[in-house]
C-alpha cells in the first residue's frame, strides 16, 4: 500500500515539476505530505468521503449532513411561541381596540422601515400568556356548555311538570269514567229487570195484535167482496140509467120531429092559402117549394172557405238579416197578433219590440231586476206580459207606456207567459214546480196548478180551448184545465229536461223537446206518442210548427236551426249562422221567414 502511495505521490510531483518547467514565472513550494492523511488512504475519493474527513478535522461545510443525535424525534410537533408584535395585534383585535392597532403598526412599519427597530432583541411572549388565553377560551367553552345544560334541564324540568299534570288530569278522568260506568251498568241491571217483569205482557200484546190482525184482514176481505158488489151493482144501475136516459131521449126526439113535421104543414098550408090569395104564380111557387124539401135559405154571416195554408219553404231559406240589439243573449220571441212586430226577452233584464223585416227599435222595457226568460203579446196586441228571473210576471201597456201590473207570487224564477186567446187570463211556468192562473180584470192569483216535482219549464195555451201544456224538468207533458184546475192528461216518454212544447195550428198535436235532443211529436186526442226525431246530442231549446202544422223548426244548442217533416221525421233543412247556441225560433203566419235568437245576442231572419 506504502509503495502505492508514494508512486502516486511520485507521480504526482511529477506533475509539479512538469508545471514548473513550465514558462510560468510564478516559484512554487515545495510541501510535505502526510503519509497518514486518510483522504490519501481511500480507494474511492467520494463526496461523502470528503466530508467526512472535513467534519473529522474540525471543519464545517455548508450542506453538510449532520450525523449526531437529532435534538427533535421524527414526527414531533414542535409549538414555537408567538412572535412579540402579533400577540399585541392579536390583543388589540381581540379587545376591538382598532385606533391603537392602526397606531401601533404605523409606528411599528416606521421603526422597521427607519432601521431603528431591533428585531434580534425582541423578547418572546412568555408561554403564561398563551396559557391563560387558552384557559381563557376552555372557560368560556365550558360556560357555553353550561348555559346549554342549564337552558336543557329547564326545558326538561317544564315537559316533565306538563306529563305530571296529564297524568293527574287522566288519572282522575279515569277515575270519572269508572264511576260512571258502575253507574251505569247498575243502571242497566234495574231496567233489565224492570223490563222482565213486562215481559209477559208483552207476550200477551203481540197475540192480541195478531188476532185482532187476522180479524182485520177478514173484515178489509169482505169489504172488497162488498165493494166488488157495489161497484157491480152501480154499473147495472149506470146502464139501466143510461138506457132509459136513451129512450128517454129518443122519445123526445120522436115527439119534436112529430112536433115540426105538424108545425111544418101547417105552415105549408098556411103558406098555400096565402098564395092562394095573391094569386096563381105565387101558389104555384109556393106549391114547388113546398113539393121540393131539399132546397134551404143559405145562412146569414160570413161563410169559410175549407182551403189549408201550404208548408213553409224552408228548404230555399238562407240567411237574410241579423239584427244585434241586446248586450246579452237573447233567451224568447213573440209575434205580434196583427203587425208584422216582434218582442225580444234577454238576459240583460229587458225586452224589446222590433220591426220587421227592417229591425228598427220600436219599443224597450227596463223594470226587472234580473234576467227576461219569456214575452208574449195580448190578442188585441196593445199589451205584453214578460217573465224574469225576480220570480215576477209583469204586464206592460203600449198605450201609457208602462208597466201596469206586477205579479210576484211565484217563489222562484219564472220561466214563460202566455196569454188566453181571450185576453183575460195570463199563465206563467216557475221554477217553484207549480203553473198559476192570473186574471187580468182583479189583478189577482186565481189558481195554482201543482202536480210537478221539478220545474215547469213552459206553458202554452190550446187554441180555442180552455186547456193549456206544460213541460216540466221531471221529463213530462201535462195537459191542464183551466176551469177545474186539473191535470188530464200526463205524456210520458221523455228521458230528459222537457225544454219547450207547442201546439200545431188545430191543436191536435203537440210537439215537445228535451235537454238530450229528441223531439217528440204527441197526439192530443189518442194521448200517445206519434213520431220521435232524434236531433242531439246537442239540448234542443226551442220548437215551433210552421202555418200548415207540417215543418217543424228546432233551436238547437250547437247553433243551428234543424228543420224537419212532421209526418215523417226527415230532416228538411239545417239553417246555420249564429254563432252560439239557438235559444228560440219562430214561423211567420205567412210562411215568408223564419225569425230565431241566441245567445250570440242576436236574433236572425231566414228567408
Amino acid at each position: 500500500m506504502g509503495n502505492e502511495e508514494g508512486d502516486s505521490s511520485g507521480d504526482e510531483l511529477v506533475e509539479v515539476d512538469a508545471l514548473e518547467e513550465s514558462d510560468d514565472d510564478f516559484a512554487y513550494e515545495e510541501i510535505d505530505i502526510d503519509e497518514d492523511d486518510p483522504l490519501l488512504l481511500a480507494e474511492e475519493d467520494d463526496f461523502d468521503s470528503a466530508l467526512r474527513s472535513l467534519a473529522g478535522l474540525g471543519g464545517s461545510l455548508v450542506g453538510a449532513k449532520d450525523t449526531g443525535p437529532p435534538d427533535v424525534a421524527p414526527g414531533e410537533v414542535v409549538k414555537k411561541p408567538e412572535v412579540m408584535d402579533d400577540f399585541v395585534r392579536n390583543f388589540l383585535v381581540k379587545m376591538g381596540m382598532t385606533s391603537t392597532l392602526e397606531k401601533f403598526e404605523a409606528e411599528w412599519y416606521e421603526l422597521e422601515a427607519t432601521g431603528r427597530l431591533n428585531m434580534e432583541g425582541m423578547p418572546q411572549v412568555p408561554d403564561v400568556y398563551n396559557t391563560n388565553q387558552e384557559l381563557n377560551g376552555t372557560v368560556m367553552s365550558l360556560k357555553r356548555e353550561l348555559q346549554n345544560a342549564k337552558q336543557v334541564a329547564h326545558k326538561a324540568q317544564s315537559t316533565w311538570d306538563k306529563f305530571r299534570k296529564e297524568r293527574d288530569f287522566h288519572r282522575l278522568h279515569h277515575k270519572r269514567i269508572g264511576q260512571e260506568k258502575n253507574k251505569l251498568l247498575d243502571d242497566i241491571k234495574k231496567l233489565r229487570k224492570h223490563y222482565a217483569q213486562y215481559e209477559p205482557t208483552i207476550k200477551e200484546l203481540k197475540r192480541k195484535y195478531e188476532l185482532a190482525m187476522k180479524e182485520k184482514m177478514l173484515v178489509r176481505i169482505d169489504r172488497d167482496r162488498m165493494a166488488d158488489k157495489l161497484e157491480q151493482f152501480e154499473i147495472e144501475q149506470e146502464k139501466k140509467e143510461k138506457e132509459a136516459k136513451k129512450a128517454e131521449r129518443a122519445r123526445q126526439k120522436a115527439a119534436e120531429k112529430a112536433e115540426s113535421a105538424r108545425k111544418k104543414k101547417e105552415e105549408e098550408a098556411a103558406a098555400i092559402q096565402a098564395a092562394a090569395k095573391a094569386g096563381g104564380a105565387a101558389a104555384k111557387a109556393a106549391q114547388q117549394a113546398a113539393a121540393s124539401p131539399g132546397v134551404q135559405m143559405a145562412p146569414k154571416g160570413r161563410v169559410f172557405e175549407e182551403e189549408k195554408p201550404e208548408p213553409c219553404p224552408v228548404e230555399n231559406f238562407n240567411l237574410n238579416k241579423t239584427f244585434k240589439g241586446h248586450q246579452m243573449s237573447v233567451s224568447n220571441l213573440a209575434l205580434h197578433p196583427r203587425k208584422a212586430i216582434i218582442a225580444t226577452a234577454s238576459d240583460d233584464a229587458t225586452w224589446k219590440m222590433w220591426d220587421i223585416p227592417s229591425g228598427d227599435l220600436i219599443m224597450s222595457g227596463d223594470g226587472h231586476r234580473d234576467w227576461v226568460a219569456g214575452v208574449d203579446f195580448h190578442p188585441a196586441g196593445t199589451h205584453l206580459a214578460s217573465a224574469s228571473g225576480d220570480c215576477t210576471v209583469k204586464v206592460w201597456d203600449f198605450a201609457q207606456k208602462r208597466c201596469t201590473i206586477t205579479f210576484a207570487e211565484h217563489t222562484q224564477a219564472v220561466w214563460n207567459a202566455a196569454f188566453h186567446e181571450s185576453g183575460d187570463y195570463i199563465a206563467s211556468c216557475s221554477l217553484d214546480h207549480s203553473v198559476r192562473l192570473w186574471d187580468l180584470t182583479s189583478a189577482k192569483c186565481r189558481l195554482a196548478f201543482r202536480g210537478h216535482v221539478d220545474s215547469v219549464n213552459e206553458v202554452c195555451w190550446q187554441p180555442t180551448t180552455n186547456n193549456f201544456a206544460t213541460g216540466s224538468s221531471d221529463k213530462t207533458v201535462s195537459l191542464w184545465d183551466m176551469r177545474s184546475g186539473l191535470c188530464a192528461q200526463t205524456l210520458y216518454g221523455h228521458l230528459n229536461s222537457v225544454n219547450h212544447l207547442c201546439f200545431s195550428t188545430d191543436g191536435d198535436v203537440i210537439v215537445s223537446c228535451d235537454a238530450d235532443g229528441m223531439v217528440k211529436l204527441w197526439d192530443v186526442r189518442m194521448v200517445a206518442e206519434i213520431l220521435s226525431v232524434d236531433c242531439g246530442p246537442h239540448p234542443a231549446n226551442k220548437v215551433a210548427f210552421d202555418r200548415a202544422s207540417e215543418t217543424v223548426a228546432v233551436a238547437s244548442d250547437d247553433g243551428t236551426v234543424k228543420c224537419f217533416n212532421a209526418a215523417d221525421g226527415d230532416m228538411v233543412a239545417e239553417l246555420r249562422g249564429h254563432e252560439d247556441a239557438v235559444q228560440g225560433v219562430l214561423f211567420d203566419p205567412y210562411g215568408k221567414y223564419v225569425i230565431s235568437c241566441g245567445s250570440d245576442a242576436t236574433f236572425r231572419l231566414w228567408a
